[in-house]
């Protein structure tokens, strides 16, 4: 990483920025219908399309798709009307500037579309998407070529729609969205944050402006009292605690009916061009990086920051346009022929900056093994306060008690926050040179426990020579769930869980187990005079359902110590 860093520098602003981003049709002209899609639902469409001077442009242009849960327009609490065709946020307003037309699109069961959502990004709606791109690209507007993009749900909608390769989607920029949607949700057996959080009522669904044949509204009544029939996401995905548990709310094994990766060969022959976004203090970039890694081809974006915000100091915009420009426009601009992936590196140049290479994040680094050992660091409030180094150490067992005693998280609380006072820690001693870190760690644990089963869930801290530490990657893993598989697409080298009921098991009280815990990816220069440091605890504060699931009296969990338990450590220094 650090060669390829060399050869194409550290990306500024000024870098990469380009001198504006195509405002030849400053004006929009709006209109919106109902589209019925194959099975008669009819699903809400919002039209943008360029124009000059309040005219609209007569000209075919390229369409530019969204599909998204989150309404298409509607009025705030304020009552000020929202567009997501306005906002630049995914650069839609600049695309319309650039001479595409903007369609966005609510989902069935939201919004001001009929029907009821059956399940989260299941068949259905990436079938309802196939034949909005389909319908989009024979309208008159249309020069008959399609891109979609979004993030968040709107990724997955962008990605699940690519997976049945309508025949006019060309291009698609999926932000923050999964591969596998069992190992996302359900990562190492257990829920936390995402997908989880309870339903939106259907008064927000009747805040949505109705479209324009619909004068009076009734329509949209009628749309939303169809929604009261929607699957109960969080209640769906807490259902179903095996990757082939059925679903009593779908009657299927639902989880891979919505993995991505069981379709990748559609968009692969379909030859749709894919671009996966994400960025670094975000959970879903683990499963955005194997989305690229999985399809050839395929670029990636890291930033700095959370989730679905546009990369700071890069023209995020610009590269949107730039990217729709070649693969619907035929533009001769060169995107094709650039590295592979531009990503942010915490620390680079002092700072932080970006980095432009032909492999991905991980790909090339050199896996570094620190043990955990005994003694005392000093510097954490775990109850041991352990240290780690490249040397074993002596042979012997830390414990602690599980704390359910957590601070509240936040409704979206995207990233975590030191947990050194919850369990157990090791921490290294002040690094003499700086260390760049790019790729994903890995923590191996030999654990015993006093009850047949428990969540471990680990975090990389790097603490400061100040003393203040943060959380730059973590893990989780329920010890039934521990037994490695081999996974059904790439994974780039990390351990694969398959999740299965058959390969589920309680751990004997008391027996030794092996774990290995992949860690969220991590992409910085931990500066001289810096500690790397691994907290192991038995609870989050971002899991929602953890007073469901919390035992009483809590686990007491074992830890072996002396050779056995480690973090391998993404190493690009000197590449």
């Amino acid at each position: 990483m650090m060669r390829a860093a060399r050869i194409w520098g550290a990306l500024t602003a000024a870098a990469i920025a380009t001198a504006g981003h195509g405002s030849e049709y400053p004006d929009v002209q709006r209109q919106s219908l109902y589209v019925p899609v194959r099975d008669g639902t009819k699903l809400a469409v919002n039209l943008y399309l360029p124009a000059v001077d309040g005219k609209r442009v007569e000209s075919k242009m390229p369409v530019i798709f969204v599909f998204t849960p989150y309404r298409a327009r509607f009025r705030d609490k304020d009552g000020a009307v929202q567009e997501v065709a306005l906002n630049d946020r995914m650069a839609l307003r600049s695309l319309i500037r650039a001479g595409y037309v903007v369609a966005v699109a609510d989902i069935r069961g939201k919004g001001a579309s009929f029907g009821s959502r059956r399940g989260f990004q299941d068949r259905t709606e990436a079938q309802d998407g196939h034949d909005l791109v389909e319908w989009l690209a024979r309208q008159s507007f249309s020069s008959g070529k399609v891109g979609m993009i979004g993030c968040s749900y709107l990724g997955g909608t962008t990605f699940h729609t690519a997976t049945t390769a309508p025949p006019s989607l060309k291009a698609v920029f999926v932000g923050a969205s999964d591969l596998d949607k069992y190992a996302f949700v359900r990562r190492g057996g257990i829920t936390a944050q995402f997908n989880t959080r309870p339903d939106e009522p259907l008064s927000d669904d009747l805040a949505s402006i109705p479209v324009d044949e619909d004068r009076d509204g009734a329509q949209l009544g009628k749309a939303v009292a169809q929604h009261a029939g929607n699957t109960p996401m969080a209640a769906l995905w807490y259902g179903m605690p095996y990757r082939d548990s059925v679903s009593r709310y779908t009657g299927n094994a639902f989880w891979e009916e919505v993995g991505v990766y069981r379709y990748l060969d559609a968009i692969r022959k379909a030859g749709i061009a894919t671009y996966f976004w994400s960025n670094w203090q975000d959970e879903p970039t683990a499963q955005s990086i194997l989305s690229a890694a999985n399809l050839s081809g395929s670029k990636f974006l890291a930033g700095p920051g959370s989730h679905c915000l546009p990369p700071p100091g890069f023209d995020f915009t610009g590269e949107v346009v730039r990217y729709f420009d070649h693969y619907l426009k035929g533009a001769d601009n060169g995107i094709e022929k650039a590295p592979r992936a531009t990503y942010w590196v915490e620390g680079l140049d002092g700072k932080g900056g970006y980095a432009r290479s032909a492999r991905l994040p991980g790909e090339g680094a050199t896996a570094q093994r620190w043990y955990f050992s005994d003694g005392r660091s000093g510097t954490a409030r775990s109850v041991n306060d352990g240290t780690m180094s490249a040397a074993k150490g002596r042979t012997g067992q830390d414990r602690f008690t599980v704390r359910y005693d957590l601070p509240g998280a936040d409704y979206f609380a995207f990233w975590a926050q030191p947990m050194d006072d919850k369990g157990l820690s090791y921490t290294s001693t002040p690094l003499g040179k700086p260390m760049k870190l790019i790729g994903y760690p890995v923590v191996h644990l030999r654990v015993r426990a006093d009850k047949p089963d428990a969540n471990i869930f680990v975090y990389l801290d790097q603490v400061g020579a100040d003393g203040k530490a943060e959380v730059v990657a973590f893990g989780r893993l329920a010890l039934s769930h521990r037994k490695a598989a081999t996974a059904p697409y790439r994974t780039m080298g990390q351990p694969w869980h398959s999740g299965l009921k058959a390969d589920v098991a309680p751990l004997p009280v008391g027996q030794a187990a092996d774990l290995a815990i992949d860690l969220t990816p991590v992409s910085r220069i931990v500066p001289t005079g810096a500690r790397l440091r691994v907290t192991i605890a038995g609870a989050d504060p971002r899991q929602r359902n953890l007073k469901d699931i919390q035992q009483t009296p809590p686990p007491q969990i074992s830890v072996e110590r002396g050779g056995s338990s480690f973090v391998d450590l993404p190493v690009a220094d000197g590449q």
